[in-house]
């Protein structure tokens, strides 16, 4: 057990070493959470996790702020964790529009942008809908691991990533799956009701 694995199971209130940027700082076990049910840190080890928060950066936002607008960015490549709170995200992903609500620990926006934002034309609006703290991991930063001893960090953190998509796109077809169940049914009963 890891101790970040540790320090979950003993408390979820409790406050832990942990380092965040260049300094040590006092952590609350809700950043540890986070990041633990992103699957971003899954196959990370301790020290593999100290280096990758060096590389995080802490952000509050209170609701009705807005942490993203189309051509008002300032997150670049960075991908968005949610520590806590509420965030809305709406965007147009090559003229496609899509809107997703943030509100567990370990939820992620920006997957696109992080992982390339060159490819697809997004235009993205993260409206805070409750308090939040989130945590941000710019791709160039990361990308840095590579011409480093510690370039495992950044497959082990991808592989993460595609985890979470993956989790994600079942879950969705699932829902899918379960509305076209209902309307299916609303049909048959609507048809024999008339019939």
């Amino acid at each position: 057990m890891t101790k970040v694995e540790e320090a979950l199971k003993n408390s979820i209130s409790s406050e832990v070493q942990f380092s965040i940027g260049k300094a040590k700082m006092i952590a609350d076990a809700r950043i540890l959470y986070a990041l633990h049910q992103s699957t971003l840190i899954a196959e990370l080890r301790d020290f593999e996790i100290q280096i990758l928060a060096d590389f995080l950066t802490i952000k509050q936002y209170q609701a009705g702020d807005f942490i993203a607008k189309p051509d008002e960015c300032s997150l670049s490549d960075a991908l968005l964790i949610l520590v806590d709170g509420e965030i809305e995200v709406s965007a147009t992903v090559d003229n496609e529009p899509m809107s997703l609500r943030l509100n567990k620990p370990g939820e992620l926006a920006r997957i696109i942008s992080f992982v390339g934002s060159n490819i697809a034309k997004i235009e993205a609006t993260i409206e805070v809908k409750k308090d939040c703290t989130v945590l941000l991991l710019e791709r160039t930063k990361l990308e840095n691991l590579l011409r480093t001893q510690h370039h495992t960090i950044v497959y082990y953190v991808m592989r993460g990533l595609v985890r979470h998509t993956h989790l994600l796109a079942r879950h969705k077809g699932a829902e899918i799956e379960e509305m076209s169940k209902q309307f299916s049914s609303r049909i048959a009963k609507y048809i024999l009701d008339v019939a």
